[in-house]
């Protein structure tokens, strides 16, 4: 509320404190007190930033200020190093100058109102000591008490003199113990949350050609509070773990956990990319130096290839015993490779792809979008695009029927215990139940041209005790691609209706 009150009511400076403050509050806003400045970021909105700076630094004891860091620095992980000089202390100013934070560390200190007659523009001025801001401002007025109100009214406040702890821009103040006096070359390196950047990528899909043109964009965003100017910036895919994350700052909520990687995956690559790496991270350099603004959004390319094979692929996954009341539509998905012999051959980092195809006219039309996790070389994809308009399938459960088995299992055995000591032991019987199940999935197609249908079965795995299940009969071929899913690759006609059957013996 406080900050809401003073935006239209005060200036936040008069003119006796304007001696102090004219260097900050009148400095070119595309001014930067930083040196060379190389920022590498990775994709848990976790930043490394360093920057050398030519400081004169005096021989002994000094404080020497490093204006224009990061407003969400993580002072824990400063290292500071310049030749000759030693850090001794360090302290992180982060209340930043505002018509608020000046109203607040002005209380019990005398300030001046100036308040002008709208009718004659005549200004009067009163002293006043401002008692407190808590949900509005309450000054005393001599020997009245009078509450500030946004009732329209021109008046200003003038402050004899700015707070020492109070920054024009969040600055980094060190004390160094020198051997000697000159001016040399002072380097910071810290870690800052804030800055933060994903891949984007646009994909242009010839169905005719069976082939997809690919660009990858880096998004950058910053929101850590300050620019960073003409900066050295490498980008790292990987998020490097942090230990208590969710302690190192009081001013600022942790970034949330990364989530899990979104599906689409169908097999990891096994090659290795032509990237630097450290560690297990890949590097992606921006090639020319570049500014990151602050509440910034920016764009770099950072991948164009052409001719990479795809393909147009419609999947529907069934549960087990799933009645459809009506037919569901497909999904509709491109499936390519980042292999080198697919065309594409690089590793590709997470974010979202967006697959555009050309209409009669020749004009790219938006046909949908998937996430991506991290992609080694030589991976195979298959993105959902969307619901695909003409291919249905329905699943129902044709026929079930109890299968009377031959065996008996023990499920119970436990002892009991008379009031005289016996023991006796008591074990109970039930046969075994199985179950013939034929499912039909009755598939319908109004395109001009045949389709395949990538169906799965799944639900097939219900754990140790349900494991021996068979296939009876099938109308295709399947492929079992685990305990639990089953697939097969069913042609349907042009503008044409195909029934699938298959039949499972099981013990559910």
């Amino acid at each position: 509320m406080v900050s809401q009150l003073f935006s239209p009511l005060f200036s936040p400076l008069g003119s006796a404190a304007s001696a102090q403050t004219s260097s900050a509050v009148l400095a070119d806003p595309d001014a930067t007190a930083q040196g060379d400045v190389s920022v590498t970021i990775y994709n848990n909105n976790q930043a490394l930033v360093q920057d050398v700076r030519q400081l004169p630094i005096a021989q002994g004891r000094s404080r020497i200020e490093f204006p224009d860091v990061s407003a969400q620095i993580r002072p824990e992980t400063l290292s500071f190093a310049a030749a000759g000089a030693g850090i001794v202390e360090q302290n992180f100013d982060f209340d930043l100058l505002t018509p608020t934070k000046l109203m607040e560390k002005a209380i019990g200190q005398t300030i001046t109102l100036v308040r002008t007659n709208p009718a004659t523009g005549t200004e009067t001025r009163e002293r006043a000591v401002v008692l407190s801001t808590a949900g509005g401002v309450v000054v005393q007025i001599g020997d009245r008490i009078e509450v500030l109100r946004d009732d329209g009214l021109p008046v200003r406040a003038v402050f004899d003199r700015v707070p020492p702890n109070l920054r024009a821009r969040p600055t980094l103040s060190v004390m160094v113990d020198s051997v000697r006096s000159g001016t040399r070359p002072a380097s910071i390196r810290y870690l800052t949350p804030g800055l933060g950047w994903s891949a984007d990528y646009v994909a242009l899909f010839d169905e005719a050609k069976g082939a997809i043109d690919m660009q990858g964009w880096v998004t950058l965003t910053n929101n850590t509070g300050t620019t960073f100017h003409n900066a050295d910036t490498l980008l790292v895919a990987g998020s490097p773990g942090q230990a208590n994350a969710g302690n190192y700052s009081r001013r600022r909520m942790a970034a949330p956990p990364s989530p899990p990687p979104p599906p689409g995956m169908v097999r990891p690559g096994t090659e290795t990319a032509n990237r630097e790496q450290v560690g297990d991270f890949y590097l992606y350099p921006i090639a020319e130096r570049t500014t990151i603004a602050n509440a910034q959004t920016k764009q770099v390319s950072f991948l164009d290839v052409q001719g990479v094979a795809a393909r147009r692929v419609y999947a529907r996954s069934i549960d087990w015993l799933q009645n459809d009341e009506r037919p569901q539509a497909v999904s509709s998905a491109l499936s390519f490779a980042t292999s080198r012999s697919a065309g594409l051959g690089d590793a590709l980092p997470a974010g979202t792809v967006r697959f555009y195809q050309r209409d009669a006219q020749g004009t790219p039309q938006f046909i949908g979008e998937s996430g991506i996790g991290h992609t080694p070389v030589g991976s195979e994809l298959m993105l959902r695009t969307g619901d695909a308009f003409d291919v249905y399938v329905q699943a129902e459960v044709e026929k079930r029927e109890k299968i009377a088995g031959a065996e008996w299992q023990k499920t119970a055995r436990y002892r009991v215990i008379a009031e005289d000591g016996s023991v006796s032991q008591v074990e109970a019987e039930r046969p075994t139940e199985y179950y013939r199940t034929t499912m039909r999935y009755t598939m319908t197609n109004a395109k001009p041209v045949a389709v395949e249908v990538d169906l799965v079965q799944q639900g097939l795995d219900r754990g140790w005790w349900g494991n021996d299940y068979r296939i009876v009969s099938e109308d295709v071929p399947g492929r079992q691609l685990n305990t639990d899913r089953r697939k097969w690759l069913v042609p349907v006609p042009a503008n044409g209706t195909r029934e699938f059957r298959v039949t499972y013996e099981a013990r559910y």
